[in-house]
Parts: structure tokens; C-alpha cells; sequence
């Protein structure tokens, strides 16, 4: 069995729905199809919901009426028959009338997380309206019916595993289900998400769940590139990654992975395959367990990095300095992305900044704290990086007029991350294509 998952864009116009039929029925393969909101969906509901919690009903109910009227236009585009034209707009005035019923109660998370999974409801249901006129035999897997999280926002795996393999144990004769990403229950069985991006983690866990031979995350990119070709023209896809690089890369910026879904498919040893809906003969990237190469195979960015710098030449070598300032961030639950230590200071990044007054607050005892805003961390990335002899010579070569405010090398065999402020951020990208890569 394989997983395919289609996000946003690969959903988010009729013609593209048509194209995503064609994808799934081009082999027999059993398979399970993990959909997205339709693109656009979700910044919408999110809307709704901010709308809501200001106390702005009004805007909240124009915002509304503005989805649903979406909605029915694109159902006409989808479907042709009268009969599945009606069927469909019954499933999202079912839907509708529930995000008109939220604008007469109290308003609080849970019911925002029910807003937000709206998106994915949807999508599946119309998705099989037009599975249904087209004769492909299928069954509508519920997502809130298997997968979970608990009191901690992880999955539980064994709980998925043994929920999505009695669901499917019930439809022995079906090869195609169609299911949600993103959404889940969490502790308290109540909706919930996998957080922005979280399609991606949904179709990991669904195929380490049920052993899946291959799991297929399909974008609007062909793959996973060398650069950011917004920024930088002249890119390429990356054919071949480990998921040790693919992993580095997600977490550090490469938009077209989502970081978490790495981990369920590495453990479980699940090919991943990231492919471009609308070049589907392109051979996109794969991930397997080991790296095809040594060397250099691509360079991410990430943005909305703080850096604090604690400088204490009092404290610095005594013992449990570092202990202290740890244990402050893992009080804020707030994780470290880089860090670099002196003689008399000690610099950390973080990209969480919601308890940031309270972890400057906590660390200023600690000596002299100084806090640098609008950073990024670009890194670059591939296999054995610090075994190349060469490899930091031409990366500093390549950013010789850029300024850089930390180096983190050494810690992954996979990864070499540097902290530029973030108005440098595109020329450092370029400097690097061409320095690392010879692409101007």
C-alpha cells in the first residue's frame, strides 16, 4: 500500500482536483490519499476565527458568506451531474451553517481548532463527490476516527496503528480511501491539528502505521531544490537525500517538507517521495536511509531567529553556568536552534519568542545579556559535511562580504549553519549558489 498526500495547491481548483484522480488511478496499488484544505482555505478560517476572538461577528460572518460563496463556484466547476452537484452542496451547507452557528457562542481554543479542520472536512468530501461521478470505487477514511495526540501534542502511534488497521480490516475489497490530513483528536477526544504543514506529518504517520511501501508528498515543486528558487534563479532539484539531510533541511527552512514528518517515516524506514502535481513525469526527490553521496547537497534558510548573547566572565567557567541558562529555556519550553560559547559569553538562537521578556528577565542575573533581533540561520546541508577539508574554506570564501554572527560546525555530520542578520539573508543564499554550487 502507498500513501500519496496532496496539499493546498494540488487541491485548490477544480481542474487540479481532476488531475489529482488521474494520479491516484495510474497504478493499482492499494493507497491512501491524505488532502489538504483547499489553498486559501485555511488562512480563511484562521481569519474567521481571529475575527471571532476579537469579538468582530460581523467581519467573522462576511468572511463567511465570502468562503462559501467559493465553495459553491467551485462546486460547479467540479462536478457536472445535477444529482452530485446537490449531494455536494448539501455536505458544505452542513458545513457552513456549523461556522454560522460559532457566531452565537462563546468563543474559545477548542472551538477555533474546530473551525480550522473545517478546510480538510470538506476538501475529502467533495474530492469523493467527484470520485463518485467518475465511478472510482472508494471509501472515505475520517481522520478524527484514528489518528491522535496526546496530552503532550505528540502522536500516538501505537493507538494510530491499531485504530487505521481496524478501520481498514472493515472495507477489505476497497484499494483507494480517501482521508484528512492535518486534523486529530487530542487527549481530551477533542478535534484538534498537527500544527501548520501538518498534512505532511499526517501522511508519515499514516505510513508508518500501516508499513506503507512508499509515501508521496505531492506540491507545486518539483522536488526539493539546492536553493530557495524564490530567491535564487538558478536551482535544481535534489534527485537523492537521506533523511538525516532531508530533515536537517526541513527544520531549517526548505518550505516544501513539513519538519515533524520526517521522523515517523525515518523510523519506520519509509521511502518519501516529493513530487510536483503538476509535472508529474519530473523525477522529484526521494528519501531513503543513506545518502547516494558525500559532499554538499543543499542550502535552506530560516527566518524569525533571535539571537541572545550572555556575557559573564565571572561566571562563564564556574560550574553548572550552563546548566542555569539551559534550564531557563527548558522552563519556557523554548528549544535552542544554535548555539556557540567563549571564554567570557555564551550566544544562543531561538525561533520561539512568546516567553522571550520572561527567559531575558530570568537570564540577566546571569550576567550581561544582549538580544539580537532579525536574524536568520542559513544552512547548508548533505552528507559527512565535516569531513570535507575544503568545505568551510569555500563556504567563508563564498560569504566574504557578509557579515556573520555565528557559526555552528561540527555538531551534525549533515549540517554547517551560519547566523546572518536577516536583511542579508538573499545575497547570502546567492553567494552560496554560486560559491558552493557555480550557479549564478
Amino acid at each position: 500500500m502507498k500513501i500519496m498526500k496532496f496539499g493546498g495547491t494540488s487541491v485548490g481548483k477544480p481542474e487540479r482536483m481532476f488531475q489529482v484522480a488521474d494520479l491516484i488511478t495510474r497504478d493499482q496499488e492499494p493507497k491512501i490519499v491524505v488532502l489538504s484544505a483547499l489553498s486559501g482555505t485555511t488562512n480563511a478560517l484562521v481569519a474567521i476565527g481571529d475575527a471571532m476572538s476579537g469579538g468582530d461577528k460581523q467581519k467573522a460572518s462576511e468572511l463567511i458568506e465570502s468562503l462559501h460563496a467559493h465553495y459553491k463556484t467551485f462546486i460547479e466547476g467540479l462536478l457536472k451531474t445535477e444529482v452530485l452537484q446537490k449531494k455536494a452542496n448539501t455536505i458544505i451547507n452542513e458545513h457552513f451553517d456549523f461556522l454560522r452557528i460559532i457566531l452565537k457562542i462563546s468563543f474559545n481554543d477548542a472551538l477555533n481548532k474546530d473551525i480550522l479542520a473545517q478546510g480538510e472536512l470538506m476538501s475529502t468530501k467533495l474530492f469523493c463527490c467527484y470520485l463518485e461521478e467518475k465511478g472510482l470505487d472508494h471509501h472515505l477514511l475520517p481522520a478524527l476516527d484514528f489518528m491522535s495526540i496526546d496530552a503532550n501534542d505528540e502522536p500516538q502511534v501505537p493507538s494510530i496503528k491499531s485504530k487505521i488497521t481496524n478501520a481498514l480490516e472493515q472495507h477489505p475489497a476497497k484499494k483507494l480511501y480517501i482521508t484528512q490530513g492535518y486534523i486529530c483528536r487530542n487527549a481530551k477526544g477533542e478535534v484538534d491539528n498537527l500544527k501548520r504543514g501538518g498534512s505532511d506529518y499526517s501522511a508519515s504517520l499514516i505510513a508508518a502505521a500501516v508499513n506503507a511501501s512508499v509515501c508521496e508528498i505531492w506540491t507545486d515543486i518539483d522536488g526539493m531544490h539546492n536553493n530557495d528558487p524564490r530567491i535564487v534563479h538558478s536551482t535544481r532539484p535534489v534527485e537523492h537525500l537521506s533523511f538525516d539531510e532531508a530533515a536537517e533541511l526541513a527544520y531549517f527552512g526548505a518550505k516544501i517538507l513539513h519538519p515533524a514528518s520526517i521522523w515517523p517515516a525515518q523510523h519506520y524506514n519509509i521511502p518519501v517521495k516529493l513530487l510536483n502535481t503538476m509535472e508529474p513525469e519530473a523525477k522529484g526527490t526521494i528519501i531513503l536511509k543513506d545518502a547516494e553521496r558525500d559532499g554538499v547537497k543543499a542550502v535552506a534558510a530560516k527566518d524569525g531567529i533571535v539571537m541572545l548573547k550572555i556575557k559573564s566572565s565571572r561566571m562563564l567557567l564556574a560550574y553548572g553556568f550552563l546548566r542555569k541558562i539551559f534550564e531557563v529555556f527548558e522552563k519556557y519550553r523554548t528549544s535552542i536552534d544554535m548555539i556557540t560559547t567563549s571564554e567570557v559569553a555564551v550566544s544562543v538562537t531561538i525561533d520561539n519568542t512568546t516567553y522571550l521578556d520572561q527567559i531575558a528577565k530570568e537570564l540577566q542575573p546571569l550576567g550581561e545579556l544582549e538580544i539580537i533581533n532579525q536574524q536568520t540561520i542559513v544552512s547548508v546541508v548533505g552528507n559527512k559535511l565535516t569531513q570535507n577539508s575544503n568545505l568551510m574554506m569555500r563556504l567563508f570564501d563564498a560569504l566574504n562580504n557578509i557579515p556573520v554572527n555565528m557559526v555552528s560546525y561540527g555538531g551534525s555530520l549533515h549540517n554547517v549553519s551560519i547566523l546572518v542578520p536577516t536583511t542579508l539573508k538573499n545575497d547570502t543564499l546567492k553567494a552560496l549558489n554560486k560559491g558552493l554550487f557555480g550557479l549564478d
